[in-house]
């Protein structure tokens, strides 16, 4: 659970509770925990009246040139802050290059920054879990730590990646006068407001795989095609056999399930495919698309195949007997996957609300069976989970000014920096911002959030054109963002 339910907010202004729960050890680089008293709800002065919450933050001053040195404030993901501290080595290598404080802020409704406690992800408490509530916190959280740090003039640098790769971008567009530029890694922003091919995502999963075995890609399509051919034939028991099932595969929503389960470990293995071994989002071994494409090809039989090649992914101790396919993956509103447990939870109701992720697989772009996700079905879903319509065009309503490809839509959007993979999961983005004074940053390789996990010489010498982006492209515009501290820095 988190801290604890709201509590009414003292006169004074929201302030900084040191200490952590238990049980918990704090990541080598950042300082433990450490707790905002954050206002429950920005834009209502009547429904929560003065009520606040425990925002969770972690924060390292170990570079930190004080009162002069730049602020790094990273904007937390959809999940618990301190995986991403752990697996942000980058910014801390150039928080040492450029005398930096680093702040990692815990997003709203994840990890124990819990509004409501074990209560909020009741129907009733979720309401105010928005991208402008946690947008709005990271402003009047990084404004009260330039206050207790004594940097008022030190420029505000908003790193992320993914999802948060998306709110260090809003940062610098909605809050301007804090923010004084943004490195924005993976950031799905049209992708996620609806704009954009609804087939781009397993298509780029494909291509991962098909870039590190043709044969492999070829060898998963046959296997789904016979689990298909199966189940057609009603051959139940020999689904749940060589698929390794837990529970007896008995009907259509049950293999359609499997189908789900299995791309989701595609998905995963994917986005995760570092040249290291890693527990980032899971337990993955170095480069673990080879290592599922060499399971798959080791197997005669296809299908058999197919369970070894995403036990990489569900099974990494390859002590589990059998796989729960209901336990493991839980259906949701997002067909890239939410997770399990309240984070998952947390994720779907935004993805039911503003945040677009209406991708398909089709059979014929990519390796996957037929699975349509469509606007009219996440409407059904979300409507049935949660009781909210999803608003599909408030996020180009809010952030860009025009629904249309290949547009400057990115042009107020100055000192903005979008490092991103080649091929992308999120290619739409890739090929349409084009911002007066941005600038896109294209990496070679498949990697989902590249960016926040360099963090070793051997892995940037892995990564291939990391070591020359990293210099050529990434220091140079930081600096261009930090001029000296005391030279306050305009929008």
């Amino acid at each position: 659970g988190g801290p604890g339910p709201v509590s009414p907010r003292p006169g004074a202004p929201p302030g900084v509770r040191p200490g952590a729960p238990p049980g918990r050890p704090a990541p080598s680089a950042p300082g433990g925990p450490q707790y905002f008293e954050q206002v429950l709800d920005h834009f209502n002065f009547e429904s929560y009246g003065n009520k606040t919450f425990l925002q969770r933050y972690l924060t390292t001053a170990k570079f930190w040139k004080q009162g002069v040195g730049p602020i790094f404030f990273y904007t937390g993901n959809e999940g618990d802050i301190w995986e991403f501290a752990q697996n942000s080595g980058f910014i801390l290598e150039l928080a040492e290059q450029q005398n930096a404080l680093v702040i990692f802020a815990e997003h709203r409704y994840y990890g124990t920054s819990l509004p409501f406690g074990k209560l909020s992800m009741q129907r009733e408490n979720i309401g105010l879990l928005t991208v402008e509530q946690a947008l709005a916190d990271y402003a009047v959280l990084v404004t009260e730590l330039k206050k207790q740090y004594g940097a008022r003039d030190c420029p505000v640098i908003a790193f992320g990646g993914s999802y948060g790769g998306m709110l260090s971008a809003y940062m610098r567009m909605k809050y301007p006068n804090l923010v004084a530029g943004a490195l924005a890694a993976s950031a799905p922003l049209l992708s996620v407001a609806g704009i954009g091919d609804p087939n781009q995502f397993f298509q780029a999963v494909t291509a991962d795989f098909q870039s590190s075995s043709p044969a492999c890609v070829k060898a998963v399509s046959k296997a789904f095609q016979e689990i298909n051919d199966l189940y057609l034939s009603g051959a139940y028991d020999r689904i749940s056999s060589e698929m390794a099932t837990c529970k007896r595969v008995s009907c259509k929503e049950d293999v359609y399930q499997l189908f789900e389960f299995a791309r989701n470990a595609f998905t995963m293995m994917a986005m995760m495919d570092y040249p290291y071994k890693t527990d980032f989002m899971g337990h993955f071994p170095a480069n673990p698309v080879k290592v599922g494409c060499d399971q798959i090809l080791a197997h005669q039989d296809h299908i058999k195949g197919l369970a070894a090649l995403i036990g990489v992914f569900y099974n990494s101790t390859g002590m589990a007997p059998c796989y729960d396919i209901y336990k493991q993956y839980r259906k949701c509103s997002d067909p890239t996957g939410c997770g399990i447990g309240p984070d998952a939870e947390a994720w779907d109701y935004q993805a039911c609300t503003e945040i677009n992720l209406t991708f398909s697989s089709n059979n014929v772009t990519d390796m996957f069976p037929e699975i349509p996700f469509t606007e009219a079905m996440r409407q059904q879903y979300c409507f049935n989970k949660w009781l909210v319509h999803p608003q599909r065009d408030w996020l180009q309503t809010m952030f860009w000014g025009s629904g249309k490809l290949h547009v400057a839509v990115y042009s107020f959007a100055s000192s903005v920096y979008f490092p991103t993979t080649v091929p992308a999961f999120w290619a739409g983005d890739r090929d349409s911002i084009k911002g007066k004074g941005s600038v896109i940053m294209n990496i070679h390789t498949h990697i989902h959030h590249g960016w926040q996990v360099i963090r070793t010489v051997a892995a940037v010498l892995l990564f291939k054109d990391c070591s020359q982006i990293n210099q050529s492209l990434v220091s140079p515009p930081v600096s261009l963002m930090l001029p000296h501290c005391n030279s306050p820095l305009g929008p």
